[in-house]
């Protein structure tokens, strides 16, 4: 019965909670026993667990009663809870967004130590664009730090929440989690049917099995999901018969059917995760066919944002590289890449990633699953060329929360960065500001400024809003007339000469004498900018001699020049690459 179903989802920051407290709901609801509970219970990625953030979202099912003289009549009822774990990180917002699609309430978790952060407001946004309903809720209260009347007072000017509907909490405790289980059991609606005449199926998320291919998570709005029945998915027109349905406990547990409402998972079979994508509607074949299909909103594909160029440090390590980028991009549908190559680093791939989060994790997993060392170049935006020749770049609105007290040092910095200033707020002791800027800015260490700036306070949240018009000039570093491919890039015309110059400053210290004379120069449009040069190796050709009048010296010298000239115009640049590791490696 629906009118017993609630899903909703776990929203926040970084770091303020979120797993902790899955781990207490799935505690108190007897999901995971206690003795087998262990700390950030749906997180199962090592990484994850590790770093102690989630990035990847994890469904669970819950079975609650609510006590007695809580429900309607005064009778015990049991629900089904559908738990969604969300990761907090601005790299997976487009995944929060499909996750809060499939459901219809939120519980907003907010840390009484760090008080509202961008992530905080964004996902509040979010739901409320979802029509969702928000619990807001409280959480460490039992740390000493906590600022509780302050991070209220602070809850009721951003989001107009009463002080008597926010619950507090304390995850690691689990004091306050049982109130509120009752209340999203009380607040949080059931699913309405659409009462379309036909199936209708979100996929929120999909990985890949591979002995099953791909399995898709759902949630149900009409119809039903059966073992058997052959479905289609709308977008991507992938057609595939179901072998098994099933729900998350968090473990998948088999099925007959997933009903109307419903969350759970679909093993589809389909070998390539590409055509499983997140926002997806799955449905009958022949609804298709008749062109009486109407699919669930929403359905955006996720774009990667930031590209790095991915080379092994050994060739022999090639195709190991090829074969876990070949897999990651299996259970990972935003994960790009295409073969490119390199003079100085001979064969890799031009990789596509949604942040630099999302290429850190990659980059670990590469190190500790594939055991080969891969080299990240400096990483790139996705610039389009228009029609007339011109060159835009992704531009995003940018949410800066910092403390009052930090408020120049951040505009300076904004206004350094080719910053707009929209809005400006304060909201007690915090200051919000909203800008529009080039994404690229985000790639080029905009985050470690303002946390730098800030000692750590401020959090930032983004959204990309289009591509606009750049004055961007091609950077071109050459070493004796020999392109460096790997170090060449686009910049701003009026930060060309800046770049250039740091860019052959660092050269040359990278690189060693050789026996002929080095010239660095930075290149833009034709025009050299920047110019070092690195004297050879000079051998004392006139050691030997003991004696003589100055022309025999002369020649000797003459000779040397010559030589020198020969080897400069001759001799093929030869640039170690632990030189260009060193200049372009992204730790």
């Amino acid at each position: 019965m629906t009118q017993n179903i609630r899903n909703f989802a776990i929203i926040a920051h970084v770091d303020h909670g979120k797993s902790t407290l899955s781990d207490r709901l799935l505690e108190v609801t007897r999901t995971i026993p206690k003795e087998k509970m262990r700390e950030q219970f749906l997180d199962q990625n090592p990484i994850s667990r590790e770093r102690g953030i989630t990035i990847k979202l994890a469904p669970v099912r819950m079975n609650y009663t609510l006590p007695f003289g809580f429900a309607q009549g005064g009778d015990a009822v049991p629900y089904t809870l559908n738990l969604i774990d969300t990761p907090g990180h601005v790299d997976f917002s487009y995944e929060v967004s499909r996750t809060l699609a499939a459901c219809e309430g939120v519980v907003l978790l907010v840390d009484a130590t760090q008080g509202i952060q961008a992530q905080t407001v964004a996902h509040y946004m979010t739901a409320k664009k979802e029509g969702l309903v928000v619990i807001p809720v409280l959480n460490k209260i039992d740390l000493p730090n906590a600022q509780v009347d302050v991070v209220i007072k602070a809850m009721e000017e951003m989001f107009l929440f009463k002080r008597d509907e926010i619950l507090f909490v304390s995850a690691k405790t689990g004091q306050g989690v049982e109130e509120l289980l009752k209340t999203i059991v009380q607040k949080i609606p059931s699913p309405k049917a659409e009462k379309y005449p036909y199936l209708r199926a979100l996929v929120f998320d999909a990985v890949y099995d591979e002995h099953r291919g791909v399995v898709a998570f759902v949630r149900v709005f009409d119809g039903e999901l059966k073992k058997g029945e052959i479905i289609e998915l709308f977008q991507t027109k992938a057609k595939a018969v179901i072998t098994e349905v099933g729900y998350f406990s968090p473990h998948l547990i088999a099925k007959e059917a997933l009903k109307e409402g419903e969350i759970g998972y679909v093993v589809t079979g389909i070998k390539d995760i590409r055509l499983c994508n997140v926002g997806d509607t799955i449905t009958k074949v022949e609804k298709i066919q008749n062109g009486q299909f109407a699919p669930l909103p929403g359905y955006n594909k996720p774009k990667p944002m930031v590209f790095f160029g991915v080379y092994p440090r050994s060739t022999a390590d090639f195709i190991a590289l090829k074969e876990a980028l070949a897999k990651f991009s299996l259970i990972d549908s935003a994960l790009t890449f295409q073969a490119e190559h390199s003079s100085f680093f001979g064969n890799g791939f031009r990789v596509g990633f949604l942040g630099l989060l999302h290429a850190e994790i990659i980059k670990e997993r590469i190190r500790r699953e594939a055991h080969i060392e891969p080299l990240f170049t400096t990483p790139h935006v996705l610039y389009q060329k228009e029609d007339d020749g011109t060159i835009a770049e992704p531009f995003m609105r940018l949410i800066i929360y910092v403390p009052n007290s930090f408020v120049g040092s951040i505009m300076t910095i904004a206004q350094k960065r080719k910053g707009t200033l929209l809005d400006m707020s304060y909201h007690g002791s915090t200051a919000v500001f909203v800008y529009e800027m080039p994404y690229s800015m985000l790639v080029r260490g905009l985050t470690s400024e303002i946390k730098s700036v800030s000692s750590g306070f401020a959090s930032i949240d983004y959204e990309i809003i289009g591509y606009r018009k750049a004055n961007l000039v091609q950077l071109e570093i050459r070493v004796n007339e020999t392109s460096i491919d790997v170090l060449s890039e686009l910049v701003y015309r009026d930060e060309g000469m800046r770049y250039a110059r740091e860019k052959t400053e660092k050269l040359k210290e990278a690189l060693s004498k050789q026996q002929f004379r080095q010239v660095i120069h930075g290149v833009i449009e034709g025009t050299i900018v920047a110019r070092e040069e690195i004297s050879p190796f000079r051998k004392d050709v006139l050691k030997k001699m003991s004696g003589g009048d100055r022309t025999r010296k002369d020649k000797l010298l003459e000779a040397q020049k010559k030589g020198k000239s020969r080897l400069f115009v001759n001799a093929k640049v030869d640039i170690p690459q632990e030189a260009l590791y060193s200049f372009v490696d992204q730790k």
